[in-house]
């Protein structure tokens, strides 16, 4: 029997949700900032409901993988849900970006920006063993990830 299993991370990113969601949007960027991105090897521009994209990965190790996502759910400047295959033994594994303005110490604008992971793993009671490896290293990729997609908002200045 598979088993649920979710992975959440938050951080405040100092830029406003328009500009945190023009970069998240564009499915050919990825690998600028998610670091188990190591390329998108098909992408369909900014992203739009039922439409896919495809990335080679980092997996365990030296070892690569290849996934491909669909865009779920696109409420703009607001959420966003994919769906990918390509992570075995995770199945059924799904990406939700949450966006919320919030006003940053200095009085500017920012994003409080969570990053959610759900994912099942089969493999009975190895299963839990096996998501108490992924988690914690999960984690950190998720929180690197938001660094470097705050990391590159900056240097990329306001956008459009």
């Amino acid at each position: 029997m598979a088993v649920d299993y979710e992975v959440s991370e938050n951080a405040v990113i100092p830029a406003p949700v328009s500009r945190v969601w023009e970069v998240i949007s564009a499915t050919d960027r990825y690998a600028e900032w998610v670091p188990t991105v190591l390329e998108v090897t098909d992408h369909h521009g900014t992203a739009e409901v039922g439409r896919t994209y495809s990335e080679r990965n980092k997996s365990l190790g030296p070892l690569t993988t290849r996934s491909t996502w669909t865009v779920r759910e696109v409420r703009p400047g607001r959420r966003r849900v994919d769906t990918g295959t390509g992570f075995a033994p995770l199945q059924d594994v799904t990406n939700v970006f949450a966006f919320e303005p919030v006003v940053l110490p200095d009085g500017g604008e920012g994003t409080a920006m969570t990053y959610l992971v759900r994912y099942r793993i089969g493999l009975g009671p190895v299963g839990a063993l096996v998501h108490r490896v992924v988690a914690p290293g999960l984690r950190a990729d998720m929180r690197s990830s938001m660094v470097n997609l705050s990391d590159l908002i900056l240097a990329e200045g306001p956008g459009q």
